[in-house]
């Protein structure tokens, strides 16, 4: 798949599963104890306090066929991936968090206020996945830069 073609179709029903999971995650997600504020502040976070971190066996798949194939062929969700920030809710892998990832995750939570939403973060997100690939992507450069092994 040639995602830079298929990104405008795709955008629609990635910003609506987005947009779903953050929801479904914020309600059974954990409110962040004081520390973890604390490092979220760190990294900027405005809004610590609306985190919601929910720890999950599996990242969660779209169903959408085209979604899912572009999911897995850019890296963004599969077996290896451990964590995933979707506006103020924080899906991690159960075994999996660490103040590495926490505080990763977290930087995107930075940025998707800086963005102001999830559908105005994830066109820009995506379009630097599919130009620059997921490791190259400057927003992922970024939270890679805040990354913190301690808090």
């Amino acid at each position: 798949m040639d995602l830079l073609s298929a990104l405008p179709a795709l955008l629609p029903k990635a910003i609506a599963w987005a947009e779903d999971q953050a929801a479904s995650a914020a309600a059974t997600g954990q409110v962040l104890n004081e520390l973890a504020q604390r490092v979220a502040r760190r990294v900027g976070v405005t809004h610590p306090h609306l985190i919601r971190v929910a720890i999950v066996d599996s990242l969660p798949m779209p169903q959408d066929p085209e979604l899912q194939a572009a999911a897995i062929q850019t890296g963004l969700l599969g077996p290896h991936m451990a964590g995933l920030t979707l506006g103020h809710s924080v899906l991690i892998c159960r075994g999996q968090d660490s103040w590495r990832l926490l505080s990763h995750e977290f930087r995107h939570v930075h940025q998707y206020e800086r963005a102001g939403s999830i559908a105005a973060f994830l066109p820009v997100y995506l379009q630097q996945i599919a130009q620059f690939g997921y490791s190259a992507a400057p927003l992922e450069i970024d939270a890679r830069a805040h990354e913190q092994l301690a808090p």
